[in-house]
């Protein structure tokens, strides 16, 4: 992580009035997809991770029995809750959680990210998925900045100090490694792209 999480906290606090409104077609096209491949049951608890202004939770919402949203900044906690509440959304719950140290003990179906994990270093994100993986959901979907060809920093999505985006090998390794297999990725952009993860032997029938 180039940044502490103070850091990358306390500046997407300052960044949470205007987040919404300054997404990318790029963000908004990883949501959408995040969305679609996450296809939970009513029955399904959603985990959603760096949920930032709850864009990926509350769009699932009126799909799931249960979304739990975690962030390290309260200023998009804030915003997201504020946004669950303008938009009646009383099975969403919203709170402090890190990639490594989610702060959630309960059942989960489906763990989804935006735009978020890259924040992490290579080692950082392996020890994430591999969290994530021991909390037994069926499937995780990553939208996020991550390398299809080279690197190139001068492209909008790749900002060198503060982000640090994987190559998809490296995140196919490591979604394999911990027990997932991969099992679709969408190519947004050179650097923009979403993975899912399907644990390997579980059935995705009873998805809704």
């Amino acid at each position: 992580m180039k940044k502490t999480l103070e850091e990358h906290a306390t500046r997407f606090s300052d960044l949470a009035g205007e987040y919404d409104d300054t997404a990318s077609e790029e963000y908004l096209a990883c949501c959408d997809l995040v969305v679609d491949h996450a296809a939970p049951g009513s029955e399904d608890v959603v985990l959603d991770l760096g949920t930032g202004t709850g864009a990926i939770a509350l769009a699932l919402a009126p799909r799931a029995k249960r979304v739990v949203g975690r962030d390290i900044s309260e200023g998009m906690l804030d915003r997201a809750r504020q946004k669950a509440h303008e938009q009646g959304a009383a099975n969403v719950e919203f709170g402090y959680g890190e990639f490594r140290a989610p702060e959630y003990d309960g059942p989960v179906d489906v763990v989804t990210s935006n735009f978020a994990l890259h924040h992490l270093s290579d080692a950082e994100k392996r020890e994430a998925v591999a969290v994530i993986a021991a909390l037994g959901p069926r499937r995780l979907v990553l939208g996020d900045v991550m390398f299809f060809g080279e690197a190139d920093p001068d492209e909008p999505f790749y900002s060198p100090e503060v982000d640090d985006p994987a190559t998809v090998g490296t995140l196919a390794d490591i979604f394999t490694d911990c027990g997932f297999a991969l099992t679709a990725v969408e190519r947004v952009h050179d650097q923009v792209g979403v993975l899912v993860g399907e644990r390997a032997g579980e059935s995705t029938a009873g998805a809704e």
